[in-house]
């Protein structure tokens, strides 16, 4: 019997003591983790004062029981992006064992706390669910009027490179984002989803097309309406030279995007497209490609960036 992990990671980042400078400031960080998870080379020398944070995930994949939480506390101030080393795999669990056989779920649980003026941005890299597998994702998120909140999903249902579906498994996600306000806080953003039999089929899900992608952008609350709609048109813009059926809306305060497919290179790629539109309205710097992830292909079409 495979025994079971609980990962746990606890991430604090903070405006470096010194930096006051707005234009010239790093932010820094301090990490407590358990096996499975833990973190790698952590790099702050951006020019806007960005730190990357890629987080592991030492096992060879999740098993059926595993259970991961991370909690990440963006400080006022504080810019940082947290991203995955590597595609994460679940494996099937169903019908795996004789005193388990409807299988066992595996767990991913997320608490993001982003105080004033903060930014963070979550853009894991792909997780990738084998047949039978079970695999279960709560993110919730507390945020302040004045921060930003970017965060990318993307998920493959069967290993479909070696002919095989996702079958009885079932891929769930949940993402709730809170807003402050002087009556406490109130709902920004919900969204929940569950991927599995008739959903993967059916002209109202999936279609038989193993890749699903999700990215929201929740804005500091200075950001207009009228630069929203203006967003919207470009990021739609965006989807030329892609192959799969890829949406885009607009928020109260953000957008949000899906893709469904067959290629995970082209959700990577118009969802990159988006977080440079998203970094330009900002007034902030483009994106680059985190340096530990191994693919760096080039997603930008030949039109530039408006």
């Amino acid at each position: 019997m495979i025994s079971q992990w609980h990962g746990t990671c606890d991430l604090r980042l903070f405006r470096k003591p010194g930096s006051q400078n707005t234009d010239n400031f790093k932010t820094s960080h301090q990490a407590k983790y358990t096996a499975p998870l833990k973190l790698m080379k952590v790099f702050n020398d951006r020019k806007d004062g960005r730190c990357e944070i890629p987080i592991l995930h030492s096992a060879g994949g999740i098993v059926g029981g595993d259970q991961l939480t991370i909690n990440v506390n963006s400080e006022e101030n504080s810019s940082a992006i947290c991203s995955s080393v590597a595609a994460q795999k679940v494996y099937g669990s169903r019908g795996r064992s004789k005193l388990n056989p409807q299988g066992r779920w595996a767990n991913q649980k997320c608490v993001f706390q982003i105080e004033k003026n903060a930014d963070l941005e979550w853009i894991p890299q792909e997780l990738i669910v084998y047949k039978g597998g079970l695999f279960e994702q709560n993110m919730t998120v507390n945020l302040d009027p004045s921060s930003s909140f970017f965060c990318v999903d993307l998920v493959r249902l069967g290993r479909t490179a070696a002919g095989e579906e996702l079958g009885n498994g079932i891929w769930r996600s949940s993402l709730e984002i809170f807003r402050k306000n002087n009556k406490g806080k109130h709902y920004e953003f919900s969204d929940r989803l569950e991927l599995s039999g008739e959903a993967l089929k059916s002209v109202h899900g999936l279609e038989k097309k193993p890749v699903f992608g999700s990215l929201t952008w929740i804005t500091p609350k200075k950001i207009k309406q009228k630069d929203l709609s203006e967003l919207l048109v470009k990021c739609r813009q965006q989807r030329s030279g892609l192959e799969g059926f890829m949406t885009c809306s607009l928020l109260e305060n953000g957008i949000s995007a899906r893709y469904t497919g067959s290629s995970t290179q082209s959700a990577r790629f118009w969802f990159y497209r988006i977080w440079t539109l998203t970094r330009i309205l900002r007034k902030s710097s483009l994106p680059e490609y985190m340096r530990i992830w191994p693919m760096q292909e080039n997603p930008s079409t030949d039109k530039k960036c408006p």
